[in-house]
């Protein structure tokens, strides 16, 4: 990770931003509905997680940025670089009474492999980290008990330790080329290296 005072300068004005969801229809950016809330994760390459999080029922709207940094409004180029700090992550939207924050969770921890470290299958640097940005104190709440749950079954199932960082959202920076957002709906055959360890974590299910 490179050290803060080492990291890129970045810009103090955001660059500009697609306005709507290429697929949903929806705002990019907020204000949001009240009733709405956000969830930020990194989970290697953001194309493919994003699109895993657009189809879930429930979700209002997504958009990939940078998060977990230090360099303000970087962009695409810089963050591959490794020399701002952040992860690629994904900005998720979603309606809590029809998909709960541990459910938007269990399809984090399900759809990568949390134990890679700084790396998400051949994705290799610190911009492909796994990670969760909270919001609230209790999606920290949650973050953390989740973790342990998915954790104990990855273990069982001859697994090393969850990498994950979790910590508190600062600031999610949007990216601004408009290709990014949504790729995998404007480019279909497009590059997509998710993929989960098969194994199931336990949360956000009825009993």
């Amino acid at each position: 990770m490179v050290e803060p005072e080492k990291a890129l300068k970045g810009r103090p004005v955001a660059l500009p931003t697609p306005n709507t969801h290429f697929v949903l229809g929806t705002p990019l950016q907020g204000p949001f509905p009240d009733h709405l809330e956000t969830a930020v994760v990194g989970m290697g390459c953001y194309w493919g997680a994003e699109r895993t999080f657009w189809q879930t029922p429930g979700v209002y709207t997504t958009a990939v940025g940078y998060a977990g940094g230090f360099t303000p409004n970087p962009t695409y180029n810089e963050v591959c670089s490794a020399k701002t700090g952040h992860t690629e992550a994904v900005l998720v939207v979603f309606d809590p009474e029809q998909v709960s924050y541990e459910e938007i969770l269990k399809t984090f921890w399900e759809s990568h492999d949390p134990t890679q470290g700084m790396r998400q299958g051949n994705d290799t640097g610190t911009q492909y980290r796994s990670a969760i940005y909270t919001t609230t104190p209790e999606q920290a709440e949650v973050a953390a008990a989740t973790k342990t749950a998915f954790e104990e079954r990855l273990k069982g199932a001859g697994y090393g330790a969850i990498t994950t960082e979790i910590a508190p959202l600062d600031t999610f920076y949007y990216e601004s080329d408009d290709i990014h957002q949504q790729y995998l709906a404007k480019v279909p055959n497009g590059y997509c290296g998710l993929g989960g360890t098969g194994v199931s974590c336990p949360v956000g299910l009825s009993a």
